[in-house]
């Protein structure tokens, strides 16, 4: 058994899906609403690969802002109930497309992240070979164990998303899954609802009304923002479940 696949139980497998409208509400910025980051900067400059070879003092003072907002933000109701959430049912996995560290600094354990963390850095020349950075300051030159230069540990647009099969594994486990604070627009990761299996409910916390198209029948959409939807699922579920 690898670390991220969910272990044997008798109690229902939950697996919590976030993405960043969750940490919206501790104030860190999305990039995708209508004053989000890339309405301030282009994709092109500082989230791709090329962006880094051809100017990556500019990616590094990009995401170093980030993990200065990072740092300062705290974790919401949302995550504090996640987190309960995984104490109190033993197998309840979370998967995140955020960068941010929130889900840990609420009490959660073994976060799968697809897009990368903030709060460390990575070999250029190794995906998976990540080393924790003190502080929210990356200083362009350093390197990896390695001897590669070190770069943020994000992924990149275009490049392959390390634990997305790890991902689809644990979400093909799910009884139950909670989908919260993402438009489900941004792929490989939207597809992750398409790995749970036939039989598995899904709750979708999300004040807007997004098309659920062929998974109408199978969504419970909770129109609630998320530090009031998820507390009160959460302890639902708890209920029926532990």
């Amino acid at each position: 058994m690898t670390n991220h696949q969910l272990p044997m139980t008798n109690m229902k497998r939950i697996v919590v899906f976030t993405g960043a409208g969750v940490s919206a509400e501790s104030g860190l910025g999305t990039f995708r609403d209508s004053d989000g980051l890339w309405e301030h900067y282009r994709i092109e400059d500082v989230c791709t690969h090329e962006a880094w070879l051809r100017n990556p003092q500019l990616c590094v003072e990009f995401y170093n802002a980030r993990r200065k907002d990072t740092l300062a933000a705290q974790p919401n109701a949302a995550h504090v109930a996640i987190a309960k959430l995984q104490h109190a049912i033993p197998g309840t996995r979370v998967i995140t497309q955020n960068i941010d560290d929130l889900h840990e600094r609420a009490g959660a354990t073994e976060v799968v992240h697809l897009h990368g963390e903030i709060t460390k850095l990575r070999s250029e020349n190794n995906e998976t070979a990540t080393v924790p950075l003190n502080g929210w300051e990356q200083h362009y030159g350093d390197r990896h164990p390695d001897g590669s230069l070190l770069r943020p540990y994000i992924v990149f647009f275009g490049e392959g998303v390390p634990y997305f099969d790890e991902a689809c594994r644990i979400a093909s486990q799910a009884d139950i899954m909670v989908v919260v604070g993402t438009s489900l627009n941004v792929y490989p990761a939207a597809s992750l609802i398409h790995y749970a299996p036939a039989n598995c409910p899904i709750y979708f916390v999300d004040p807007g009304q997004p098309e659920f198209g062929m998974w109408a029948d199978r969504i419970t959409h909770i129109r609630k923002k998320a530090t009031e939807g998820v507390p009160e699922l959460v302890e639902k579920l708890i209920k029926e479940n532990s």
